[in-house]
């Protein structure tokens, strides 16, 4: 018996990295699967064959159930016919995972209006259109329904990653409202923060420093190791499960054989008057009050960012030569 026996799931960018795992892993556990890919590399590039159809050949070869959709998940009319697909084929939509994405790297002052619209295009709209059309779906069924969405440690901030860490935390936001919204028709949406070695973090700006310096592509080497993709979907599969139906709103992070739940934002410390501002009272009041603990910034420097991000991509390979 699966966890997830008699469900129905849509994954998105289930041609390579974690959503195809993803999509393998739900359907070992019972799911049947739609494996929606657009069919385009880690920059957005078509390829020539999608490879969301040696996904689906990798379910079935296993005895599980699975149909391909070749479409782009920011596009509305694509969306809506994926979930209709799903719906039309086995009845019923019960999981979606917003999984599709891709970079576009530069720096703040590099990037260009188009890079920064792509990405916004497919991590926050890629979660919207999708989510758009199975919520219908939910709202009429008011019975079962779950999102899980991938956001990005990228969300709390990341250079080099300004329209994805952008787009990272407008999931998190998505997934915390949707949650306030469909909670009362027995839906939950959450986000995952996933970390493993798949071909988007290959083509990171420090991994690739490393990869012109001789190193393989972590992701050659990351089967068997705790950067492996198959070590997030577990989790994926216990918030998409009827175990999981009271957890929602939530962001988690899945790294390896490590998974956390971040906490809700809080005030931390507050600050008041009772009468409008006058400047320098706040000048005068701040340090020690909105400002107390913060100090300066260290290790924040041109070369020290660069040697920690050498630092961490050469531990990344080590540990997984090691594990291979």
């Amino acid at each position: 018996m699966g966890k997830l026996d008699g469900k129905v799931a849509v994954v998105t960018g289930a041609a390579a990295g974690m959503g195809r795992a993803t999509a393998i892993y739900l359907a070992r556990q019972g799911a049947k699967v739609v494996a929606w890919d657009l069919g385009v590399d880690v920059e957005g590039k078509p390829l020539e064959k999608n490879p969301v159809d040696e996904t689906v050949e990798t379910i079935k070869e296993e005895g599980n159930e699975a149909i391909a959709f070749n479409g782009d998940v920011a596009d509305m009319g694509d969306a809506e016919n994926a979930i209709g697909t799903a719906i039309d084929t086995y009845g019923q939509l019960d999981i979606l995972c917003t999984i599709a994405g891709f970079l576009r790297e530069r720096m703040v002052f590099n990037m260009t209006e188009e890079e920064w619209d792509q990405v916004l295009r497919v991590h926050a709209k890629g979660t919207f259109a999708p989510t758009k059309f199975a919520a219908v779906h939910w709202r009429q069924r008011r019975e079962y329904g779950r999102l899980i969405s991938f956001t990005s440690g990228a969300w709390l901030g990341s250079p080099g990653q300004i329209n994805y860490g952008s787009a990272k935390a407008a999931v998190v936001g998505f997934v915390r409202s949707t949650s306030a919204e469909l909670v009362r028709y027995g839906v939950t949406t959450n986000a995952i923060a996933p970390s493993a070695a798949t071909r988007m973090n290959d083509r990171s700006l420090a991994q690739q420093e490393a990869i012109r310096d001789g190193s393989p592509p972590p992701s050659t080497l990351a089967g068997g190791t705790h950067r492996d993709p198959f070590n997030l979907p577990p989790l994926i599969t216990y918030l998409a499960s009827p175990e999981g139906g009271n957890i929602t709103g939530k962001v988690f992070m899945g790294e390896g054989w490590h998974y956390a739940i971040y906490s809700d934002p809080v005030k931390e410390t507050n600050l008041w008057t009772d009468k409008p501002w006058d400047i320098d009272q706040l000048f005068e009041r701040f340090r020690d009050t909105l400002g107390r603990g913060l100090t300066e910034l260290e290790g924040r420097t041109a070369a020290d960012v660069a040697a920690a991000g050498r630092d961490r991509v050469q531990a990344e390979i080590a540990n997984a030569q090691k594990g291979s």
